[in-house]
Formats: C-alpha cells, sequence, structure tokens
C-alpha cells in the first residue's frame, strides 16, 4: 500500500520585502514531501532558510508563491479562522524557548489549546493529568513555569505540543536550551513518540547527533534543498558519521567560495 502524504510544499517560494528594492527571496521554488509516520531532520547553515521553510510549511508564515497542503487541504485557501482550527486539529508545536506562558500554571499552558476549542472541562482535566503522568511531570501541574527547571519546562510545552493529539509535531531548534541528559531524555521522547505511536515530525536542528534521531536528513543551503540522506538500513552511529561528513563537505565549500 502507498504511503500516504500528510504534508507537501509544491513551488513553495518566501521573498521578504516583496515588490520592492530591498526584496529578498528567502526560499526558491523548493518541492518537497513528508510522509505518514517520517521523523524528517531540517540542517543547515545560519541564514540558510531551515527556520522560514519550516514556518511556512506548518502554516505558521505564508508562502508567497507556491502551496502548501497538509493531509491534501491547501491551507493557503483557508480562512484564518479555518486555519486556527485546522492547526488545532493536526498540528503540534515545540519550540527552542519553550512559548510557556509565566502567568500560568503547567497545567494552565498544558489545558490551552484545548481550552481555546471548547472541550469541556472534565475532558481537559482528563487528558491533562494524563499526558502529565505519561511524561512524567504529574507534580508539576501546579507550579508556575519560573519554578521549573529547563527540562521539566520543556517535558510541559511538549505535554502543549500533544493534548490534541495531533498526526503531525513540528520541532524547531527543541533541544536548543537544554542539557545534554534532558537533550538525549527529550529526543528519546520523540523517537518513542515517532516509532510506537506512528506520529509523524518534522524538526529542525544544528546538531548532526540531534538529527541522528530522525529517519530522513534534509539539507538547506541558500533557500534551497541541497541534499537529502535517508538512514534506511544505517544505525544510528554510521547514520551520524554520514551526517557529520555531509555538514563538514558543506561547511569546507563554504570557507572556499
Amino acid at each position: 500500500m502507498e504511503e500516504k502524504v500528510v504534508l507537501e510544499a509544491i513551488h513553495l517560494k518566501k521573498v521578504y520585502n516583496y515588490a520592492t528594492p530591498n526584496a529578498f527571496e528567502a526560499l526558491h521554488d523548493i518541492n518537497f514531501q513528508v510522509k505518514e509516520g517520517e521523523f524528517v531532520g531540517i540542517m543547515g547553515p545560519s541564514g540558510s532558510g531551515k527556520s522560514t521553510f519550516i514556518n511556512n510549511i506548518s502554516t505558521i508564515d505564508e508562502c508567497t508563491e507556491g502551496r502548501v497542503l497538509i493531509n491534501g487541504k491547501n491551507v493557503r485557501t483557508m480562512s484564518a479562522n479555518d486555519i486556527g482550527h485546522f492547526r488545532y486539529q493536526n498540528l503540534g508545536f515545540i519550540f527552542q524557548d519553550f512559548n510557556l506562558l509565566d502567568t500560568h500554571t503547567m497545567y494552565e499552558n498544558i489545558a490551552m489549546p484545548l481550552a481555546l476549542a471548547h472541550v469541556s472541562k472534565a475532558e481537559i482535566d482528563t487528558r491533562v493529568k494524563q499526558l502529565a503522568e505519561e511524561l512524567q511531570i504529574t507534580q508539576l501541574l501546579h507550579k508556575y513555569p519560573h519554578e521549573c527547571s529547563g527540562g521539566q519546562r520543556q517535558r510541559g510545552a511538549i505535554c502543549r505540543a500533544l493534548i490534541n493529539h495531533p498526526r503531525i509535531i513540528v520541532a524547531d531548534e527543541p533541544t536548543g536550551n537544554l542539557d545534554s541528559v534532558n537533550s538525549s531524555e527529550l529526543l528519546k521522547l520523540l523517537q518513542e513518540m515517532n516509532q510506537k505511536n506512528g506520529v509523524t515530525i518534522v524538526m529542525v536542528t544544528h546538531d548532526p547527533l540531534i538529527a541522528s534521531f530522525s529517519s530522513r536528513l534534509v539539507y538547506i543551503k541558500d533557500g534551497n534543498i541541497e541534499t537529502i540522506l535517508e538512514k534506511g538500513d544505517l544505525d544510528q552511529d554510521a547514520y551520524f558519521n554520514k551526517i557529520v561528513e555531509l555538514n563538514s563537505k558543506e561547511s569546507r565549500e563554504i570557507l572556499t567560495h
């Protein structure tokens, strides 16, 4: 049976300051697909367009030209309200800076997507407590984010991302503010969600070790997809070495130009 495409970019182009003398084309005619159950890593040098790319394929930003299809639906033809509802139904977001509200408890932060969707209080309570137990932060639910460690806050952010049972998780440098121990725990958690629950993950990272948890790596350079590296039958060590080799090659090319 053919694998389902859950996310697709077709002739995607992003231009900042469009129709002005300062126009800058950050993404150039990109075509890209993510299939259901994939764990896709996105890498590239600073300024390559990787964050612009992930923002454009996940409804955070709008492309200048082209189409973005999520589960076959063209998000550019939707109203702002429709996109908000669609985002709630399909996507979960994990960011480097957690994006938790310090004026709300961890419980309230995690529950917020459900509250905005007018889910009943009883259902919210059940789902928040169940997810918090799975991610081992039950004891933190009534604390505020500033009372928690970086790793604990990131787990809270993951709970919030998962609370609506999304089929696609978008993660932008999710380990950027974490130490090595918490980074490893987070990546193992994402990998488990991907392998056991079939959740599709698209993750931006600058770290080859973090990228080695993915099943496919997309390397972006100067607004284009430069290379796609498949893990295939490689073990994680061999895949990591190929990613390091790719980054070293690209770095050498940048230095010699």
